[in-house]
């Protein structure tokens, strides 16, 4: 894995998750869907989570670490970020009405 993706692979995987998990749910709010829409969202949103601890735990192993203490330690910070981030901004998203 190079630096550069050590570094920003947390990010992107939050903000693909991000652009999906907002998609599903103007889908489901643009088309009416009425069975299991809450389902879908969760079931989302569980797998960004998944996702985000997988990518964090890589960036943790002795196998995908840089040689670089920097790089390091700025990849690990970047993989809490992403998963404090797929939190943060999932969630609500999963837990409040979704449609208006």
């Amino acid at each position: 894995m190079t630096d550069v993706l050590r570094i920003l692979i947390a990010p992107l995987v939050w903000l693909a998750a991000f652009s999906a998990v907002y998609g599903v749910h103007g889908v489901i709010c643009g088309q009416g869907i009425e069975t299991m829409p809450r389902a879908l969202l969760v079931g989302a949103f569980i797998l960004t989570i998944g996702l985000q601890v997988a990518v964090l735990a890589a960036l943790y192993a002795p196998r995908f670490a840089s040689p670089s203490p920097f790089v390091r330690f700025v990849s690990q910070a970047t993989g809490w970020v992403g998963l404090v981030a797929a939190v943060w901004t999932l969630f609500p998203t999963t837990v409040t009405t979704y449609c208006m």
